[in-house]
């Protein structure tokens, strides 16, 4: 039983989508949670590093440049490789030169340069998130969006270890500067998988349909028509709100959860094998039985079911801070807040990709990552402030209780429409 529950995992292509979900989990902690660590040991205070949170502005912005990305071929990538796997290479070379930028400034010196070196690999960062969304969205059949949504999240959140465990535990023995250099090299994952991997076969046909054409007719194909589409879906504008929201409170506490354990005591090598250990296993828990829940029940009920228990798994930090640096308890609140998030994101990608048509893939799916990360970033700002005037405790009970709007609207939009049935063609 338990082996046919698991079955839809077995098919080649997820195991490619694992590998770049890694490549796309890589960047972002260097610009948020690892960036914070760094700053922290920088001597910043917690309302600038709140701030930073802005540097992942371009994640909310993506859906810009995503029709260029849809409709335009990366000149001799893009002829020797395809249009998704050319547009792979281009954005991961570049993610390598801008983390080797980053590694070279100091933001005891000058917080301005890190800051700006730090929104160019934002910037490539979210570029090569469009591509890899599309691959994914193109490369799989509907019935595997579940399973897909689980490895991306999965390969996501290993990439997100790489860059968050490993560089605490190193920081307690190599600079800084060194760590990212070290991290600039596991975007060779992402290289060599593009490699290996082949291009979407509806990417192929797509390319070779298309023809040369006039200014205006290049913005109506590329850039009117993928919204004008999706606008034509019933309550599209609450669609876009319950994208903001379902993952906010997540968003929001963790700016600032990397500085609280440190302040309250934890070293860094402590985090690292925390979150290496088991943060590791119970997102990979989480993400496959996410995605199983997704295949079995439907998005609509596996939402619920996540939404509701990482809302609570969140509080648990509200205990750590009265606990303090106790680790055994910090191992429980990281497992649970591990495998409810995992299932959450598994079942939250499953239905935003449910959300594409396949003409559009990338413009559509940037989009509706683009008002997930709005969360992640501008409503994220006020982080700092808000802890320094609540304190620890009333910070994360607060930010707990930010998941209450994105469920109550849930149960609004369930009660309005099918969310299990999606067009995607």
């Amino acid at each position: 039983m338990l082996k046919n529950f698991f079955s839809v995992y077995s098919k080649p292509a997820i195991l490619i989508v694992f590998a770049l979900g890694f490549s796309s989990g890589l960047p972002l902690a260097l610009t948020a949670t690892t960036l914070g660590a760094w700053l922290t040991k920088a001597g910043l205070d917690m309302k600038s590093i709140g701030l930073f949170a802005a540097i992942g502005t371009p994640y909310a912005l993506k859906f810009l440049w995503s029709p260029l990305i849809d409709a335009v071929h990366f000149p001799v990538l893009c002829k020797l490789f395809g249009r998704r796997r050319g547009w792979l290479l281009a954005t991961q070379f570049a993610l390598v030169a801008s983390l080797l930028a980053l590694s070279l400034t100091d933001p005891a010196i000058n917080v301005w340069n890190t800051a700006f070196m730090a929104l160019l690999v934002a910037i490539f960062s979210a570029s090569q998130d469009i591509v890899i969304d599309a691959y994914r969205v193109e490369s799989l059949k509907p019935e595997q969006y579940g399973a897909g949504a689980a490895a991306v999240v999965l390969g996501y959140r290993f990439g997100m270890i790489a860059s968050t465990a490993l560089p605490l535990y190193l920081s307690d023995h190599i600079s800084w500067h060194a760590i990212y250099l070290i991290m600039s090299t596991l975007v060779g994952v992402g290289i060599l998988t593009t490699l290996i991997a082949r291009e979407p076969p509806q990417s192929a046909a797509v390319e070779a349909t298309q023809t040369r054409l006039s200014a205006p007719l290049w913005l109506r194909e590329h850039v009117v028509l993928p919204f004008a589409d999706f606008m034509t879906r019933p309550h599209w504008l609450a669609l876009l709100l319950f994208i903001v929201l379902y993952k906010f409170a997540d968003a929001f506490m963790g700016v600032m959860t990397t500085p609280f354990l440190l302040h309250t005591g934890f070293t860094g090598e402590q985090l690292a094998t925390v979150m290496k250990l088991y943060g590791v296993i119970a997102t990979i828990v989480g993400s496959f039985f996410g995605g199983a829940l997704v295949f079995r029940l439907g998005i609509t009920r596996t939402l619920w079911i996540c939404g509701i228990a990482h809302m609570f798994t969140n509080l648990m930090f509200v205990v750590q801070a009265r606990l303090g640096a106790d680790v055994h308890f910090l191992i429980l609140s990281v497992t649970l807040e591990n495998i409810s998030g995992g299932m959450g994101t598994a079942a939250f990608v499953a239905f935003m990709s449910s959300l594409t048509h396949v003409r559009f893939t990338a413009t559509q799916y940037a989009l509706l990552s683009s008002f997930a990360a709005f969360g992640r970033t501008w409503l994220s700002t006020p982080s700092g402030r808000i802890a320094e005037a609540l304190g620890w405790e009333g910070f994360f009970t607060f930010a707990s209780l930010l998941a209450l709007p994105g469920l109550a609207l849930l149960w609004w939009l369930s009660k309005k429409m099918d969310l299990d049935h999606q067009k995607n063609d």
